[in-house]
């Protein structure tokens, strides 16, 4: 039987013990955290990509902008700017979007011709984002359950290749990009 003086010294050696595992904890996640980002610093005339996000009405299978581009550029480091902030030359038609980026939200030029997605293609928003829109239904399917027939479309969407194309249900493509399909007048 614990009296007193016993139970508190019990509790204190639970709390050392919780304390010393939460900075084991720690440790091992700082570790992991820098080994993955020990190269982010950039330097001046190096080109990076700054992260854009894609806007669409369209969910695909509860997923949105899935496939659209993350990153448009690459433009080139003018200055470093704080400690994680950095300074890019824009082109002209980006001068409504401010010009320095945390690095958190610039990726390395390799110079990766494919991973390249011209800003002039995208009509970039103030706050870095962009409308996406389809181009064409490239086939057509059902999907037959007990119940109910779901029609679906192919649809090719501004920026990707037919290659990327996605499934989407009818419905949600006729509702939202009615001018896809012909009129029956």
């Amino acid at each position: 039987m614990l009296i007193g003086p016993d139970i508190i010294q019990q509790a204190e050696e639970q709390v050392r013990i919780v304390w010393d595992n939460l900075k084991a904890a720690q440790s091992r996640q700082k570790s992991n955290y820098d080994r993955k980002h020990w190269g982010s610093t950039y330097q001046p005339g190096e080109q990076a990509y700054p992260r854009v996000t894609p806007l669409r009405g369209t969910h695909r299978f509860g997923v949105k902008g899935k496939l659209a581009p993350r990153y448009i550029g690459p433009f080139r480091i003018l200055a470093h700017r704080g400690l994680v902030a950095y300074q890019l030359k824009l082109p002209p038609q980006f001068s409504h979007v401010h010009d320095v980026f945390h690095m958190s939200q610039l990726r390395r030029c390799f110079k990766d011709s494919e991973r390249e997605v011209d800003p002039k293609l995208i009509e970039v928003q103030d706050d870095l984002t962009y409308k996406e829109h389809s181009i064409r239904i490239l086939e057509e399917a059902e999907r037959r359950t007990r119940q109910k027939v779901t029609k679906f479309l192919k649809v090719q969407w501004s920026n990707h290749t037919k290659d990327e194309a996605t499934w989407e249900r009818e419905h949600n493509v006729g509702a939202e990009y009615p001018d896809l399909f012909p009129s029956t007048s």
